[in-house]
């Protein structure tokens, strides 16, 4: 009897244990998260008949394993929720949690588990625990979190750790706290190289470049020899600050010390020379390699597309042999801020058939591009497929949807992004806000500003740069001076330039320019170019000879081939026949090889943008274009449009400068688009510069006559025009 109950015993712990090892081997061994969820029902129904230590190490694995196969927000969740049915968490299983969530994409999830932890033993932290915290709450920028973790840290006696005085240094640096960092770090004892590496880098993000320098020099004083990692931060900081000559001296040092210059290195050279607009010194870094690697390639294509130079990009590009995401989407930023926005979606589409997926960087840069086009169809489309690619729930990319639609012509759609976002943060307000401004829609933009200030988003120096933008061009002057001393005095910012270019601005529209001299006399900073052109225009537009060509020659000093005051002072003295100065001006612009910037328009029509200039015959259609083009002008004569010449300031005769205005390329653009649209009931268009106003009286009547609304986006704002009136009530 006792033998056969020894026997059963043994029976039964050989299965228990065959059991438990096949649960071990089936998470090891799966591949979805699914089959997770099955084996965790077989583990609950396992435990129930097992001890506790054997119950823990399965769901201990079980949790690993959930965080080995997926990083997505509701995996992290998952294995949370899992670890909170462990009663006695191991230490060592907690600090590889706290590691994979906080190298996760949701690190913020890191100080969920650093709560429970708390909650359930402080003993369970120690410190290997530390580190991953402090990773954490330095990527989500968490400094009262932060802070309880420094006090405990200090409660268990572990901040002379280096690891954890290297982790609080970088806490406190990407919190913004670089002076509390420094204290840190001038307490260590003997700093290693990465503690050196974390301050100077410190200073970098904080914008301290010069500082980051001087610090490296203290470095190099204290004998310890810098690695790769320290000598990119320090190339990365002369790029910043645009001291070219300490990143040679830096290169020098590194070719003195014979130091071996990785990729890594050699991009960060590249990288510096080129953000010091030294790109002959970058090529010939790169023209000396004989093997160019892809990380190098995207740094010198990259160097060429942030100084505009796009030619030079897309040859080291074409030349490239294997691309990444990096390198693609450094060229589509190169074209969409070069302002070259069809060449960008142009290469944004290459980029999908060549099936490379876009990141959120990619898809900013693509908003952007679409939102310099104007062209509706193109942003829908950039729209639907965001949504459909999970950027949907990006606050940045909503934000910048926000903007692409207002620069298309649409608010409907502007104001339907903005009012589906979960949580607005004060960059969605302000995005809205410039988006009615610049619609001329100044009574919405400032009631978004009180029902912004209604729901506690505290507005910041661009909102006001909005709604004062707002004011200004809808001639609300004394709504824009109340807004002005609310921004001083109930928020406390403290105006910038361009919030009294905003003002001059005001002024200038209302025909104050009493005022706005005042204002550019007594502000605290030299007026800048926008500020003098305000004032400058505001002359041309109201007969002010004598103080537009002050402005001009001011402008002038500031930017002697400014080809904009050039012109407009050029205008001043034609509207004063003073031909003689007209002379000298078109002469001196000749010889300096300054032109006039050419104005063009854009149209979308069945999905194609179609670029017109003045008196344009390029276009395939253009007979069919100018033949519309008189019957429009015939039937808009039945209605009473005269074509006003007052805008062609050369001297020629009258007939001709009444052909000059009828070939302007807006009006080119409006008659392709009646003679094109299918069942659209508006045509948009985009001009480059400021639209005439014989052009406005024109748009205003096609719109009457042909029964069409029409959106015309200028250099400055958006003209809506509909049944023969316009959105701005002719004041722009």
């Amino acid at each position: 009897m006792a033998m056969d109950m020894a026997m059963a015993t043994i029976s039964h712990t050989h299965t228990r244990l065959t059991t438990h090892h096949q649960l071990l081997t089936a998470l090891s061994s799966s591949t979805t998260l699914s089959h997770l969820k099955q084996i965790h029902t077989q583990i609950l129904h396992y435990n129930s008949n097992n001890n506790e230590h054997s119950n823990n190490t399965l769901l201990s694995k079980l949790v690993l394993s959930i965080c080995t196969l997926s990083s997505s927000s509701s995996s992290l969740h998952y294995a949370l929720s899992v670890f909170s049915q462990i009663p006695n968490p191991q230490t060592h299983l907690s600090n590889k949690l706290l590691r994979h969530l906080s190298r996760s994409p949701f690190p913020e999830k890191t100080l969920f588990l650093y709560q429970k932890l708390r909650t359930i033993d402080a003993s369970t932290l120690d410190r290997f625990s530390f580190p991953p915290l402090l990773k954490a709450v330095s990527k989500v920028c968490a400094f009262n979190h932060g802070l309880e973790i420094h006090g405990l840290a200090s409660k268990l006696g572990l901040v002379s750790d280096p690891f954890i005085e290297t982790g609080l240094i970088a806490m406190y640096a990407s919190c913004r706290r670089i002076m509390d960092a420094r204290l840190l770090f001038d307490k260590m004892s003997h700093p290693d190289a990465i503690a050196w590496n974390t301050i100077i880098d410190g200073y970098c993000q904080n914008g301290h470049y010069d500082d980051a320098l001087r610090l490296f020099e203290d470095m190099k004083s204290s004998n310890l020899k810098p690695d790769s990692f320290i000598l990119c931060t320090v190339l990365s900081a002369c790029g910043h600050a645009g001291n070219l000559s300490y990143g040679r001296t830096i290169h020098e040092f590194v070719k003195d010390k014979g130091l071996a210059i990785d990729s890594h290195l050699q991009s960060a050279l590249i990288n510096m020379y080129a953000n010091c607009g030294a790109m002959e010194l970058a090529r010939e870094i790169y023209d000396g390699l004989s093997l160019k690697n892809m990380i190098v390639s995207t740094a010198m294509l990259s160097g060429y597309a942030k100084l505009g130079m796009v030619k030079g990009a897309r040859f080291i590009f074409d030349q490239m042999v294997e691309k990444d995401l990096v390198c693609w989407s450094a060229m589509i930023s190169g074209y969409a801020e070069s302002d070259l926005p069809q060449e960008a979606l142009k290469l944004f589409n290459e980029m999908l058939q060549q099936r490379i997926e876009p990141d959120h960087i990619t898809m900013l840069s693509v908003i952007s591009a679409c939102s310099h086009v104007g062209a509706l169809v193109q942003a829908k489309w950039i729209h639907t497929y965001a949504d459909r690619n999970g950027f949907g729930r990006s606050l940045s990319v909503n934000n910048a949807l926000i903007d692409m639609y207002a620069k298309c012509g649409n608010l409907v759609k502007a104001r339907e992004v903005f009012e589906n976002i979960p949580r607005k943060n004060v960059i969605s307000w302000s995005s809205i806000i410039n988006a009615f401004a610049m619609h001329g829609n100044a009574d919405s933009a400032i009631k978004l500003f009180h029902r912004m200030n209604e729901e506690n988003i505290m507005p910041n120096d661009v909102t006001f740069i909005g709604v004062l933008y707002a004011c200004s061009h809808a001639g609300l002057v004394e709504e824009g001076q109340k807004l002005y001393s609310s921004m001083i005095n109930e928020h406390g910012i403290s105006p910038t330039l361009e919030h009294y270019g905003c003002m001059v601005d005001l002024y200038c529209r209302a025909n104050n320019l009493k005022k706005a001299m005042e204002l550019i006399e007594t502000m605290p900073f030299t007026p800048n170019i926008i500020i003098w052109g305000s004032l400058m225009s505001a002359c041309q537009v109201h007969g002010e000879v004598e103080l537009g060509e002050f402005a001009a020659k001011r402008l002038l000093e500031l930017e002697p081939d400014h080809d904009g005051a050039l012109v407009v002072l050029s205008n001043i003295y034609a509207k004063e026949k003073r031909w003689n100065d007209v002379g000298l001006i078109r002469k001196s612009m000749s010889y300096k090889g300054i032109s006039k910037e050419k104005a063009s328009s854009r149209i979308e029509m069945n999905n194609e943008v179609h670029m017109f200039m003045m008196a344009d015959r390029y276009h395939k259609q253009s007979d069919e274009i100018y033949e519309k083009l008189d019957e429009v002008v015939g039937r808009l004569k039945l209605v009473g449009y005269k074509p006003s010449t007052s805008g062609i300031l050369i001297d020629l005769e009258e007939e001709d400068k009444k052909d000059l205005v009828l070939w302007h390329s807006e009006k080119l653009a409006v008659c392709y688009g009646l003679i094109s649209r299918r069942k659209e009931s508006c045509i948009r268009i985009v001009k480059n510069l400021r639209i005439c106003e014989d052009c406005h009286s024109f748009m205003k009547l096609v719109s009457k006559v042909y029964e069409i609304d029409i959106v015309v986006r200028d250099r400055t704002r958006f003209h809506h025009c509909s049944g023969g009136s316009c959105s701005c009530r002719d004041y722009w």
